[in-house]
């Protein structure tokens, strides 16, 4: 007994080394736990019973109202802004909601205001009474490497709040399925459910990134995470703040991955990495930056192109209105061009352009990320006491199809339509469900 004592007393951690106390990150998380929170929301459904269905019952018990089935969501968040009380959470974590409460370290419960969402970026916005709030400042997540030491901070399975630590794996992580515009942090910090929303910080306290999504094969975590960065989650709030949505360009290409028959074609090096455009829209920012067909995009905006799909991915992230250097190779030669995105709604086509039965109607191409979710034409915007509002077309819907026939852009819309003066069916999908509107015959003047 005396010698397993004496073992476990010189196992012990000593209080100092030559004098200095061991590092912790307690003093940090003392200070940063506070901005942390745990974000709670419920969603009516309603909900049919399906015996209701059945002629059988309906004749013994009548119509059936509609019930309701309230549905709860677990997440995190962290404050930004102590003085608006501004925080940051994940759009899946608030998706739909009809209440968000937020519950402090302090164990008080506040009832929060949503200012807006990203589904894109999986970002949300959200408010609180600004009264004794902790906020986290930004750090610039440009500058972050691999192999920085970082801590994820959040309330997984909403049990209370805890910290992991680890370091930086990866940065500009994309190509995961199911998400939208990907520029993802991957800590070896485990992130487990609940965890989405929270801070990722620095040593120093910042915040880096925002918790949002794990990889995992058994529902568990097998340390592969992923945060948005702080940079790029700060100009989507800025967004939201002052637009109240996202505003995003279209770079006007089309490409393709660059093949090693491709390279050999335009003499290049076979490992050579890039997406080479096959066609560039009128009046686009790349037509004005001066890109043409047969270019090979190398890197935008600092972040390097090695395949078609970085494209569509990038230039939903990079921001509007703000020059960014585009890196090509044109009959074998280096170039940089500088282009400027510019908000999509100002390169959209009016809708009575189209056809009269669309007046009101604001009409715009998907771009390169989208359409390699989706195909069709996106409505960005309806205006009220029109035809087309009261043919029940929102902003958002994505018009796919035509009388059964699918459409890829707003040029087949329009001739699609020109061919249905009487009345035409159009395919249209909102919040993921498909429904079919029929558009009336077309008038004249």
């Amino acid at each position: 007994m005396g010698i397993l004592m004496s073992s476990l007393m010189r196992a012990a951690l000593p209080a100092a080394v030559d004098g200095q106390p061991l590092p912790s990150l307690a003093p940090m998380l003392e200070r940063t736990q506070p901005a942390v929170v745990n974000v709670s929301s419920r969603t009516r459904v309603q909900v049919r019973n399906p015996f209701y269905n059945d002629p059988f019952f309906e004749r013994f018990f009548g119509q059936e109202y509609p019930q309701e089935r309230v549905e709860s969501s677990l997440g995190s968040g962290v404050i930004v802004d102590a003085a608006k009380g501004l925080v940051l959470t994940n759009n899946h974590v608030i998706q739909n909601a009809d209440q968000i409460s937020v519950t402090l370290t302090d164990n008080r419960v506040l009832e929060a205001e949503l200012v807006g969402t990203d589904p894109d970026t999986d970002v949300a916005l959200i408010k609180i009474k600004p009264e004794r709030l902790t906020a986290l400042p930004f750090a610039n997540s440009d500058q972050l490497r691999v192999g920085d030491f970082v801590v994820a901070l959040g309330n997984p399975f909403g049990i209370g709040q805890s910290a992991t630590s680890g370091i930086v794996s990866a940065v500009g992580r994309s190509g995961l399925r199911g998400l939208g515009y990907q520029n993802f942090i991957q800590p070896d910090a485990s992130i487990n459910p609940g965890n989405s929303g929270g801070a990722l910080v620095n040593l120093r306290g910042e915040l880096v990134g925002v918790n949002t999504a794990i990889f995992t094969p058994s529902g568990g975590n097998v340390g592969v995470g992923f945060a948005i960065p702080a940079n790029l989650a700060r100009n989507v709030m800025n967004q939201l703040l002052a637009f109240g949505e996202v505003q995003r360009g279209n770079l006007g290409v089309e490409a393709q991955d660059l093949s090693p028959s491709l390279s050999k074609a335009l003499k290049l090096p076979e490992n050579r990495r890039g997406a080479v455009v096959t066609n560039v829209a009128g009046k686009s920012p790349a037509a004005a930056a001066g890109i043409k067909q047969g270019d090979v995009i190398t890197s935008m905006g600092g972040k390097a192109i090695n395949s078609a799909a970085d494209i569509g991915n990038i230039e939903g992230l990079l921001p509007i209105a703000v020059p960014q250097p585009v890196q090509i190779l044109r009959d074998g030669a280096p170039l940089t061009l500088s282009i400027t995105m510019v908000p999509r709604s100002m390169q959209a086509q009016d809708g009575a352009k189209v056809d009269v039965r669309l007046a009101g109607v604001r009409l715009a191409d998907l771009n390169s990320a989208e359409r390699s979710r989706a195909q069709g034409v996106l409505i960005i915007d309806v205006k009220a006491n029109t035809l087309a509002a009261q043919y029940g077309l929102k902003k958002n819907d994505l018009i796919a199809g035509v009388n059964r026939y699918a459409i890829s852009n707003v040029e087949e819309l329009k001739q699609a339509l020109q061919q249905l003066p009487n009345g035409a069916n159009i395919t249209i999908y909102r919040d993921r469900r498909a429904y079919v509107l029929q558009l009336g015959p077309r008038k004249s003047g």
